[in-house]
């Protein structure tokens, strides 16, 4: 049925302007505006606090310059705008640290509050010492979470000897990480017998990485060098390494110092090789299945 007295003129936003209301819009360098009042057009240049207030400075295209205060009364566009200051120059790093500190170090979703499981009956080795220390700075709060313990073997030249000693079933787990597993390699070898260990097969997982030392996992950048150096037969490679950063290397003390720098230079996955993040990733979903 029609309305006798026609459409309501107070219904809707019936003060709505007719361009639209104005958005606020930070008054980045370069962005062009308008000053609406004096019909100046120009490029914002800068901003800064005066007075009390802040102050925009436009140039426009002869190069002059003129200041406005910040507020509304501006158009981009032909659209209405409210200018505010811009974002601080550090806000989009403190915003992308904040987002970071959301994540483990192996860019997991972290898990605010929670506390360490009780440990599992599964286990994750690694060789040594340094692998150990690599293995906690990355993957150390997803292990407390799911309640996965890492243990050294002091290398793997027994590790058939190991795994009968363990004797693993389903809830208990074995995943091994070795160093420079390669084909014709002496860990290659290790590794086949150790995987033919009956009747314990099914509840062991090694893999490896191809890097000589654990230290080669980590991305050479983040020591200053394109690639790591080929070390010499006959040459330690640990020091040979130590020689080439120009690094001590004459006593044991020599070499831990350096090994610390370099898990110094480590913060997160990101830090590290492929080759080594994919393996320990299946290490750990291994140990943490379900039966």
């Amino acid at each position: 049925m029609a309305d006798r007295y026609g459409q309501d003129v107070l219904s809707g936003d019936w003060r709505r302007p007719a361009k639209g209301r104005a958005v606020p819009l930070a008054a980045e360098s370069g962005l062009v505006v308008e000053d609406v009042e004096t019909g100046w057009v120009g490029a914002v240049v800068r901003v800064e606090k005066a007075g009390g207030a802040h102050v925009v400075h436009l140039e426009d295209r002869h190069g002059r310059l003129r200041a406005f205060r910040l507020g509304p009364g501006f158009h981009v566009d032909g659209r209405p705008v409210t200018l505010v200051p811009p974002r601080p120059a550090g806000a989009d790093r403190l915003a992308a640290h904040r987002g970071a500190a959301s994540r483990t170090a192996s860019g997991s979703r972290a898990v605010r509050g929670a506390r360490a499981r009780v440990a599992r009956g599964s286990r994750l080795y690694v060789e040594g010492r340094h692998d150990a220390e690599l293995v906690e700075k990355v993957w150390g709060d997803d292990l407390r979470v799911e309640g996965v313990v890492v243990e050294m073997l002091d290398g793997v030249d027994d590790l058939a000897a190991v795994i009968r000693e363990v004797q693993p079933d389903a809830e208990h787990r074995m995943g091994v990480l070795v160093d420079h597993l390669v084909p014709g390699s002496k860990e290659s070898r290790v590794v086949d017998e150790a995987r033919r260990v009956r009747p314990y097969a099914e509840h062991v997982l090694v893999v490896g990485h191809p890097y000589v030392d654990v230290w080669q996992s980590v991305k050479p950048q983040r020591l200053g060098m394109d690639a790591w150096p080929v070390v010499p037969r006959g040459t330690e490679w640990k020091h040979g390494i130590c020689d080439h950063l120009g690094w001590p290397h004459e006593t044991q003390a020599d070499v831990a110092r350096a090994w610390k720098r370099i898990l110094g230079s480590v913060d997160s996955w990101t830090d590290l090789e492929p080759e080594l993040l994919g393996r320990v990733e299946e290490l750990i979903d291994f140990v943490t299945a379900p039966r």
